[in-house]
């Protein structure tokens, strides 16, 4: 079997404050393969948000071990913490985070230009270019986002977060500005670069797009409480179509005599 993409050991985080302690995650252990596609849900206070923020070298355990791609992290000071963000990760939010007044294009140039050795312009451009090609807004990249719909400017961040080629994609709530036809789409995008190889976790409350991914991971009480393969999984392009059809039987039937 190939190495394990995350390898969590035990991990612990607990949270002081004054005399009180919170012990948010209480003692998680588990591996993600190479091109697994795992959602993460659990209610607010589970400690879902405190695992995804470890996996993600944003903050770093009480106690417990994480390899990252074969790099314990554990011991990593803050800066090399931050290199390894920049090289072997990549962030996909619920807001956008772009910069108003910057293309499509720059903004995805971004995490480009904190790498260690960063790359030459016209390399940077190139990747950036390519990466917006993936997420299918190649004939976009001269677009501010305010010129993008909601939809868009969620693709252009997948394509920043893709850019650096990381060996994972987190994605906290993707879909939680959108509605629920721009959500399918990028749930379309999400399942693409998983059948190119890309592993993915993502963060969401919502049971239905939780099932586009292929594994579910349940948080409660800071442990993982279920770890199941998607049973019934939704595939984009077949809920698309469905949703087009039922879109043209509506409007049959409103001109109908």
């Amino acid at each position: 079997m190939s190495q394990p993409v995350v390898q969590l050991r035990d991990i612990r985080k607990t949270y002081r404050n004054g005399d009180l302690e919170v012990h948010a995650v209480r003692g998680i252990s588990l591996d993600i393969q190479p091109g697994e596609f795992v959602a993460i849900m659990g209610a607010s206070g589970s400690g879902k948000s405190t695992l995804m923020n470890t996996l993600g070298c944003l903050d770093r355990p009480t106690s417990g071990s994480y390899h990252l791609d074969g790099v314990d992290v554990s011991g990593l000071d803050r800066e090399a913490r931050a290199d390894l963000r920049n090289q072997k990760l990549g962030f996909v939010f619920q807001g956008f985070n772009l910069l108003a007044r910057t293309s499509a294009l720059e903004n995805v140039e971004l995490p480009m230009l904190y790498a260690p050795q960063r790359p030459a312009r016209a390399a940077m451009k190139s990747r950036a270019l390519a990466a917006l090609a993936i997420v299918g807004l190649a004939d976009r990249s001269d677009h501010l986002p305010s010129q993008l719909s909601g939809g868009q400017q969620q693709r252009v961040a997948i394509a920043r977060a893709l850019v650096n080629q990381p060996r994972l994609l987190l994605a906290d709530e993707p879909t939680g500005n959108l509605d629920s036809r721009t959500s399918i789409e990028v749930m379309g995008v999400f399942q693409s670069l998983n059948e190119q190889g890309i592993t993915l976790v993502m963060v969401t409350h919502e049971l239905d797009v939780a099932s586009y991914c292929k594994r579910i991971l349940v948080v409660r009480d800071g442990l993982v409480v279920r770890d199941e393969p998607v049973a019934n999984r939704l595939i984009a392009s077949e809920q698309l179509a469905k949703l087009r059809s039922a879109e043209s039987a509506a409007k049959l039937t409103s001109v109908a005599p």
